[in-house]
């Protein structure tokens, strides 16, 4: 913890701060500030005009500031006078309540005030291109089925070494990384934690891995679906809740290890999959990843149909253990704080209402899901994503109107613009997500 942001840069050889927010389209937004100014930030924040990023503004509103949480910083490991702080936005004195990390922290306080804390972990999905990112970087990375290809992966040591080496220096508990089903793609896990924490590590290391992927003379992509025969890239979250100490979704005496408050949570989600997936699949191209004819190693690893499951990777939730559940509906391109708000928020009314997920299915979706009779497919575009996530009561409700009513409004406005220029448009605006 840095409270006296000051002190921090004199004891820790920090130059400048990157006082940071995320939009509401997951674009990464900083002033670069001198440590001599540091002190005066940390009280009034730094200033930005919002309608110059994705936020539901206009050019007549206030200035907008970003109060840097202390708490957040992060020295930047391959350039460390530099240190990295997210940020809550304030308007006319007030949080805004459309803002994705603020809406973060408000969901988890309702959520802590009948008891519960969420912790997540996420597993990030990235392609390495060539700079201009038409193709990936490793010409010799053309196995059928490249998953945990130990020459590929070992072809591009240098990038993904610095980059956990980073997350080791952090602090952050990273455990494994592989060279993933596509070619060209990669994965790094770091240990779960609580849900703001996640969020804002998942922030970062999407500014890192294209930081350090750049510095080797590559690009690092999270692009739900960059290369159309090739598998996409999700961001798998894992999930459980808390009461203090205890994980209220473990149970020895529940099904596969989940207590009724786990399965009610699934039943959550369930209720309010079709809108959650204007969050968690937020772009014209998300819907190529999750709708994606079979690929060429064999599976898209991505769903496409409302359902759970056990130990299963077709399903769109599955319970890998006992105490804790794998949404494999979200992809690269989510946004760290929106994801787990929105999750949070449909999981909670599934627990508040007791909601039935229904019957577990343990069939291989891939081969046999075209024989279940009653579950709903996931949305086929992000227009129809956007009037799901409209009609939600639920999303409304624990979002609130400020935030669904821009986002709605904003993400339309993309889909309208995809509509006219079908092209170079879609690559142009998702592949630096």
């Amino acid at each position: 913890m840095a409270n006296d942001l000051a002190h921090a840069a004199k004891e820790l050889g920090i130059k400048y701060f990157l006082i940071s927010y995320v939009d509401l389209f997951g674009g990464l937004r900083a002033k670069l500030v001198p440590a001599a100014a540091i002190g005066g930030m940390q009280k009034a924040g730094a200033g930005f005009a919002g309608f110059a990023t994705w936020l539901d503004m206009t050019p007549a509103d206030a200035d907008l500031f970003a109060v840097p949480d202390p708490d957040s910083l992060i020295q930047l490991p391959w350039k460390p006078e530099v240190a990295w702080l997210a940020s809550d936005l304030v308007m006319n004195d007030e949080l805004v309540a459309q803002a994705p990390r603020n809406l973060l922290k408000t969901t988890m306080l309702g959520a802590d005030s009948i008891g519960y804390q969420m912790k997540t972990g996420v597993e990030c999905e990235f392609f390495l291109t060539t700079p201009d990112g038409s193709k990936i970087s490793d010409g010799a990375d053309n196995a059928t089925k490249p998953c945990y290809d130990q020459s590929a992966l070992m072809r591009r040591y240098d990038v993904i070494k610095e980059i956990c080496d980073s997350m080791l220096t952090l602090g952050w508990g990273p455990y494994q990384n592989d060279h993933e089903d596509a070619n060209g793609q990669f994965e790094m896990n770091w240990n779960f934690g609580d849900a703001l924490i996640t969020a804002d590590r998942h922030v970062f290391f999407k500014f890192m891995a294209r930081s350090i992927a750049e510095k080797h003379g590559l690009r690092a992509t999270f692009m739900p679906k960059p290369f159309i025969d090739l598998t996409g890239s999700g961001c798998h979250m894992h999930t459980s809740l808390w009461s203090g100490d205890a994980n209220v979704f473990e149970d020895e005496a529940g099904e596969l290890g989940l207590s009724d408050i786990g399965y009610n949570f699934i039943g959550g989600l369930i209720h309010s999959a079709d809108a959650l997936c204007a969050i968690t699949n937020p772009t014209v191209n998300s819907y190529k990843r999750i709708n994606a004819p079979r690929t060429v190693s064999g599976a898209t690893w991505a769903p496409n149909t409302i359902t759970y499951t056990g130990n299963n990777r077709t399903h769109m939730i599955r319970i890998p253990d006992a105490g804790r559940l794998e949404l494999r509906l979200p992809d690269g391109a989510a946004n760290p704080y929106l994801m787990p708000a929105a999750v949070l928020a449909a999981g909670l009314d599934g627990v508040q209402n007791q909601r039935d997920p229904g019957k577990r299915l343990d069939i291989n979706m891939y081969t046999d899901g075209h024989k279940v009779r009653g579950a709903k497919k996931l949305p086929l575009n992000l227009l129809d994503a956007l009037r799901a996530l409209e009609k939600s009561s639920v999303l409304r409700n624990a979002l609130g109107a400020p935030f669904i009513d821009g986002y709605i409004k904003l993400k339309t406005e993309e889909w309208n613009a995809y509509s006219r220029h079908l092209t170079q448009w879609e690559r142009d605006n998702t592949l630096d997500i």
